[in-house]
């Protein structure tokens, strides 16, 4: 019996006979349609919320802004080609947004992205398992609480007249008056940072110490027999083992560049910082939802991912290059 073929070999007089077994069809169980329903509701939220929306991209190229129902402007409204798209780029706010978008992202970039690598590792270094455990639970916890409780826990404890850190400050004589860190505009930047890094620094590590994990423990014990340090292991073994998962989420971040995330800068935002917290999100809200500009706000969202999928495959292209790594 050929197991792979799945027939009956016969040999006469030297030569080869083969028969064809048919194998019964398989009758689905009632675990195999429940996988197929667990399945078919990727698929159908993928075409409700990724594929469906796609037809509304026509907007972008229509005179669709304030229309009270969106598919009526969808279907009426009248093209005007690229016209939304150069008021975008002629406003006046444009140079600003797009600096504050890219500076901010580029910032975060360069300290938010190696920071859970770094934890990672600091993490697999440790050896008391208990204490391990208590400080990824403690910081895995702000990752599960919502932007708005967890920015207004922030804007409690850094308010100019009542929050506990500058009256600490003050205190303790490292400044002789109160700042006002949530109005200052040369503040914010960094505020977001900061933040972001308490809120998804745990969180952001899961993968990087799961890669480690995997790591075999062969090779620190041949690194240990040729006399290598703790540090050694690190860079010589633990880097370059985790480096494909670090190159795909570096092509990721950098493919994200345009994108800030409303909910974290809509927090922080207020009319004394909004000329260094206006980025492309928050503008895209604050026109293409209040004022009713919707194919305005389309037009926006595209280029966004025009420039997101050159982003995507440059950079791709670029470490492949250079690591010989990459998404595809």
């Amino acid at each position: 019996m050929n197991p792979h073929s799945g027939m009956t070999v016969y040999r006469i007089d030297g030569t080869q006979v083969n028969r064809i077994i048919e194998q019964p069809k398989k009758r689905w169980t009632t675990n195999d349609w429940i996988l197929l329903a667990m399945a078919s509701l990727s698929i159908i939220f993928l075409a409700v919320f990724a594929y469906a929306p796609l037809y509304g991209l026509v907007l972008a190229f229509q005179a669709g802004d304030g229309y009270l129902n969106i598919l009526t402007a969808i279907n009426n409204a009248p093209f005007v080609g690229l016209a939304n798209f150069r008021d975008f780029l002629t406003d006046p706010d444009f140079r600003t947004i797009m600096e504050n978008t890219l500076g901010l992202n580029i910032l975060q970039l360069l300290i938010n992205f190696p920071a859970p690598i770094i934890f990672a590792i600091l993490m697999s270094e440790l050896l008391h398992d208990r204490f391990k455990k208590t400080v990824q639970t403690v910081t895995f916890f702000p990752h599960f609480i919502s932007w708005v409780i967890f920015g207004g826990i922030f804007l409690t404890l850094l308010d100019y007249d009542t929050g506990i850190v500058n009256t600490l400050l003050v205190d303790i004589g490292i400044i002789k008056n109160p700042v006002d860190i949530l109005g200052g505009e040369q503040y914010f930047w960094w505020l977001i940072v900061i933040t972001s890094i308490i809120k998804g620094l745990g969180w952001g590590s899961v993968i990087y110490v799961a890669a480690i994990s995997g790591i075999p423990n062969d090779l620190y014990e041949a690194a240990k027999m040729d006399g290598a340090n703790r540090f050694q292991k690190i860079v010589h073994i633990t880097i370059p083992s985790i480096a494909p998962t670090i190159v795909l989420f570096f092509i990721l971040s950098i493919a994200g560049l345009l994108n800030n995330g409303i909910e974290h800068l809509w927090v922080f935002q207020n009319a004394n910082n909004i000329t260094r917290s206006e980025v492309l999100d928050t503008f895209i809200y604050k026109y293409g939802i209040p004022q009713w500009r919707y194919s305005y706000a389309t037009a926006i969202g595209m280029m966004k991912s025009i420039i997101a999928m050159f982003l995507l495959i440059g950079s791709n292209t670029a470490l492949k290059k250079i690591t010989g790594k990459g998404i595809y």
